[in-house]
């Protein structure tokens, strides 16, 4: 196993506030992993120190095989990272931004490195169209091309298709994934659920500390939540009394159901035992990946409160 990133013991605060707290991490070369977690979590600090744009307070690795804090350059030059806001310019077309791009890496083959990005991301017929007039959509192909130009043996991506439509997002993932075929390592986070099961493994941090690490299946195993799923006339108005009571950690309307869960069976089933009978009905059901990240965000400890 080749690791693309390999850190330990990551801390970073800012002023009195301690931002991200003893973060732990490993990423096979070649794999996506999912950095999710609920805003001002850590993740954009831990992105921003692994492809040396941050110096940790405390902590050392690898990334790339290069030292995270002594060779912080060089895993910049072999790193492509997206931000969560579009950050080229606006007022210079698609095919401006990424000649710029080529000639800031120092690009070889300028002209076509940027042709064959059009290509493979689909811009070539709005190579002319200033950036500035794309929808989310196609800047977030823009910003893609922009990352991978000088061919990265790793992809930062933070909050990628935030604002952006359904058919946009699942061709980006298509995209993703081909890069990942062909060798290149991927840490992306997102607030999608959906993405996040389209990635090899995730990570969750809340708070600055890392609480599951695994496969999406390894992770919520290790919840040892126990999920049912109530359906009944108006059932919805039934989840601030259920959720009052011992036992339940969640509950959420999902339409015309709605889904309890908590990690004490019988204390579960105690919960919405009232509720047991005509005209509800009740059935045991796997938790969602969505239940895990709301019952680990609750076991957190705000580090800003």
């Amino acid at each position: 196993m080749t690791l693309a990133i390999d850190v330990a013991g990551l801390d970073k605060s800012f002023g009195d506030k301690h931002v991200v707290q003893d973060l732990s991490i490993q990423v096979e070369q070649g794999r996506i992993c999912g950095f999710l977690g609920p805003n001002g979590s850590g993740k954009t600090t831990t992105l921003r120190m692994l492809c040396g744009l941050l110096t940790p307070d405390a902590g050392s690795g690898t990334c790339l095989g290069f030292d995270i804090i002594r060779e912080a350059d060089q895993i910049k030059r072999n790193t492509g990272y997206m931000t969560q806001r579009f950050s080229l310019y606006e007022d210079l077309t698609i095919a401006e931004n990424l000649q710029f791009t080529a000639r800031v890496y120092g690009l070889d083959r300028r002209a076509q490195r940027v042709d064959e990005a059009l290509q493979r991301l689909g811009l070539t017929a709005r190579r002319d169209q200033l950036a500035g007039a794309l929808s989310g959509g196609w800047k977030q192909r823009l910003a893609l091309a922009s990352a991978t130009l000088h061919e990265p043996r790793l992809l930062l991506l933070d909050e990628p298709t935030a604002g952006v439509d359904p058919k946009a997002r699942r061709d980006f993932w298509d995209e993703i994934h081909v890069l990942a075929g062909q060798g290149l390592t991927v840490l992306v986070s997102t607030h999608y659920m959906d993405e996040a099961e389209r990635c090899h493994e995730i990570a969750y941090i809340s708070y600055g500390r890392l609480m599951a690490r695994g496969t999406v299946d390894q992770v919520i195993a290790a919840s040892h939540l126990v999920t049912f799923t109530g359906q009944g006339p108006d059932i919805g108005r039934l989840a601030h009394e259920i959720g009052a009571r011992p036992g339940v950690e969640t509950v959420a309307p999902f339409g015309a159901a709605l889904h309890v869960s908590g990690a004490d069976r019988a204390a579960l089933e105690a919960a919405i035992a009232p509720w047991k009978q005509a005209p509800f009905a009740w059935t045991e059901i796997e938790p969602t990946l969505e239940d895990v990240f709301i019952q680990l965000q609750g076991q957190a400890e705000d580090n800003f409160a």
